[in-house]
This record gives C-alpha cells, sequence and structure tokens, in this order.
C-alpha cells in the first residue's frame, strides 16, 4: 500500500463511488473492485462472494482465476476467511496460513499447499447488514498489509457497498436481492463464455477473461451480453471464431 501515492489512491475510491453512469454493470463492477483492491493491497489474489436471494453465498468475481477456486473451495466446505468475515461483519486477518490448521482445518492446509502464505477478508458491509466479502490472498510474507493498510481497503469494501446498496436501480431491500440473484445468474454465463474462448483459442481463462472484457468494452456492450453471444453462437463474433482458426 505504501508504493501507492495519495493520487491514485483517490481515484481508485472515486472509481468505485461511481455507479451512477449509464448501463450499470454490477459483473463489470465487481470485478473492477477486485483489481484495485489487488492493486490497492499488492495481492496475488483476490475474490469477491455475495448473498443470493436465500442468503446463500455465491462466487462473483476475482483478480485472477485462482481467486474462484480458493472461495469455492470455502463455500464448499464452509470455512475460511472469507465466511468468517460475513458471519460476524469484522476484518479477519490471517497472516501465517501455515499455523492456522486449528482455525481453519480444511481451508488452511489447502491453501498453503497451492502456495498461499497469508489472507484477509474484509465484509462488504453497511450498518449491521452484511452483503458479502472481498478476500485478499497472497504468497510473499513480505507484502503482508501494515496496521494501517487494513482500514483502507476495509474502507474500500464498505464504499463498495454502499455504492452496491445505493446503485440507482434500487430502492428497497428487496430489489437488491433480486439484482444480485441477476447478477449470479450473469455469472454462470460469463464462466461458460470464458471456458469457451479458452478452449477455442488456447489461451487461459485469465486470458479469455480479459478478451472478452476487451470485446464488451471495445463495442460498448454488456459483459453478460456478448458472453451469452459466445456460449450460443460463437460464429456471430468473427473476432472470436477466426482466434481458433
Amino acid at each position: 500500500m505504501t508504493t501507492v501515492s495519495p493520487l491514485r489512491l483517490a481515484k481508485v475510491f472515486v472509481e468505485v463511488s461511481d455507479t451512477l453512469v449509464d448501463r450499470f454493470d454490477l459483473i463489470e463492477f465487481l470485478h473492477m473492485l477486485t483489481m484495485r483492491a489487488a492493486e490497492l493491497a499488492a495481492a496475488d489474489v483476490v475474490g469477491l462472494v455475495l448473498a443470493n436471494q436465500q442468503g446463500q453465498l455465491q462466487f462473483m468475481a476475482g483478480s485472477r482465476e485462482e481467486a474462484r477456486l480458493l472461495e469455492l473451495f470455502q463455500l464448499q466446505n464452509d470455512e475460511g476467511p472469507c465466511l468468517d468475515a460475513i458471519r460476524t461483519g469484522v476484518t479477519v486477518v490471517e497472516t501465517d496460513l501455515r499455523s492456522a490448521g486449528t482455525r481453519w482445518p480444511q481451508f488452511a492446509p489447502h491453501a498453503t499447499a497451492a502456495g498461499f502464505r497469508y489472507a484477509y477478508a474484509f465484509p462488504l458491509r453497511l450498518r449491521a447488514q452484511v452483503i458479502g466479502a472481498l478476500n485478499v490472498f497472497g504468497v510473499d510474507d513480505g507484502r503482508l498489509l501494515t496496521d494501517d493498510d487494513i482500514p483502507v481497503v476495509q474502507a474500500l469494501a464498505d464504499l463498495a457497498s454502499i455504492a452496491i446498496l445505493q446503485e440507482r436501480f434500487m430502492s428497497r431491500g428487496e430489489e437488491l436481492t433480486v439484482q444480485l440473484q441477476s447478477a449470479l445468474n450473469s455469472r454462470v454465463v460469463i464462466e461458460q463464455a470464458k471456458g469457451a474462448i479458452a478452449q477455442h483459442s488456447g489461451v487461459s481463462v485469465d486470458e479469455a477473461f480479459i478478451l472478452i472484457r476487451g470485446y464488451a468494452r471495445s463495442k460498448n456492450l454488456r459483459l453478460v451480453d456478448v458472453a451469452r453471444t459466445i456460449v450460443t453462437d460463437l460464429a456471430a463474433i468473427p473476432e472470436f471464431a477466426r482466434a481458433g482458426g
């Protein structure tokens, strides 16, 4: 965090708070949030989990593909920093996953076997309402967050919570859950599209997402709309159809 200039930090916070734009895309917003959090925390992987209409937690966005795998493992085994942050509404700090086996007997060995050494989980909260968590993982002990850094990242998560809850198409709590459920459905399609492009073009899943996102932005299209076209009619997008030739 100390390498981030005050000007850059201010720009990130402005970007996260600015949801009053045309064609607001929740999936795009959540992905941007994980990328900016990874930048500020100098983290290897950042993932984000939100609750659906039934209160069930779902992976929503990640700075890299490893984020999805880490978050899904936590959700499937019902333990880990993400779950603790959401249940308590308090920031979770674990600076040595190698000694966290008592706290998370399944997640800690899994994370350390994958090379991760520390974890932080920041609840997405507004007062007493917790709607998800922003989770930071790293492989280098030398890049631990300082006591001054942690409140900054939590403030970013708090700001994102406000941005989501106050998004202009929502005025009541039940509308938020509908929007989140729609985003969950969209994420499934996007994951399918990432896999299709990765296989078709011979690139990694992360690179596939960059290609899809770049195309959507260049054409001023919603990410999920491009993903649906890829899944249902790849030939309709010559840029991608030719890539596997």
